[in-house]
């Protein structure tokens, strides 16, 4: 429980301290938000109005202690570009966000995990060396050559799936998944390439443990002693190095979604950057930092249940 607390007091922390930074930052940036919104050929008392309502004259930390206030309170402002409350856009495309994460990692774990057991069981055999190779193709190309890819194969030349577009979950929750889908499939290549180098390592030196050749001497079949005992001790780390990719997939699904033309929140925080909407851009940074640092928190937890020798305190 002390482990708990002290994990969520460091995440109460580290978001006030992305907080500052990122307010600091975007106030740095230039324009004028009062001319964004009312245009460049405005009247300057207009302006001037515009600015003592929104209070940008104000002095910074009076406006910082404003932005905060709204977020506890759940007013998260008014997005300049869109013209609506960035709460109701960021609810509606993080669940689009959620199914792109989530079918990423998926997809990552169920060719990484078999894979690099594969490498480490056949250890400097072909096999490994054919391992070895697609993971570091897997690292060295970027996301969007993957994303590419995937439009050509299974887009146009089979049209298995739409190349673009976005269908919302509430509406056809399978039609979404289609949808999102190759984006998925994607980054999920490019993460089965880190997660599959971590698991050969791991099984590696878990294969040459004591206990892995008591099991054998025991007359326990092969497969029993790779799956049962072997990848119990060595998917611990590799669930947490899971977790810390969270952060490297929210930020691959701003190219992801782009690319492919799904309206989600990488999507979002594009455009909020390309017009330089200050409000939404600052919402979309603490979201997507709070999701990261909350989700490593729950792996971190998870450990222990995968790993009971882990005590949390």
């Amino acid at each position: 429980m002390t482990y708990v607390l002290n994990r969520l007091l460091s995440v109460i922390l580290t978001l006030f301290l992305i907080t500052l930074v990122t307010f600091a930052v975007t106030n740095i940036l230039p324009g004028d938000v009062a001319m964004m919104i009312m245009g460049t050929q405005s009247n300057p008392e207009a302006l001037e109005g515009l600015r003592q309502s929104l209070g940008l004259n104000d002095p910074l930390l009076v406006q910082y202690g404003n932005w905060i206030g709204g977020i506890l309170t759940g007013d998260w402002g008014t997005s300049l570009i869109f013209k609506k409350p960035i709460a109701e856009l960021l609810a509606q495309k993080a669940v689009a966000s959620a199914i792109i994460v989530v079918m990423s990692m998926t997809i990552a774990l169920c060719l990484a995990v078999p894979l690099g057991v594969w490498a480490a069981v056949h250890r400097d055999k072909w096999q490994d060396t054919v391992s070895s190779s697609a993971s570091l193709m897997g690292v060295s190309l970027p996301d969007f050559f993957w994303g590419i890819v995937m439009i050509l194969v299974f887009a146009r030349w089979l049209g298995w799936f739409p190349s673009s577009g976005i269908v919302e979950p509430s509406e056809d929750f399978l039609g979404a998944l289609r949808y999102a889908f190759l984006p998925s499939l994607a980054l999920g290549l490019g993460l089965m390439a880190h997660l599959t180098r971590m698991t050969r390592s791991t099984m590696t030196g878990i294969l040459g443990q004591e206990f892995i050749r008591v099991a054998r001497a025991k007359g326990l079949t092969e497969r029993t002693v790779i799956w049962r005992y072997a990848l119990a001790n060595a998917i611990g780390p590799v669930i947490t190095i899971a977790g810390l990719q969270i952060g490297y997939l929210f930020g691959s699904i701003i190219v992801m979604e782009s690319l492919f033309g799904y309206t989600g929140m990488g999507w979002l925080t594009y455009q909020a950057l390309l017009n330089r909407d200050l409000p939404l851009i600052q919402a979309t940074v603490v979201v997507i930092a709070a999701v990261v640092m909350i989700t490593n928190l729950l792996v971190d937890l998870l450990y222990v249940l995968i790993d009971p020798r882990v005590k949390l305190g």
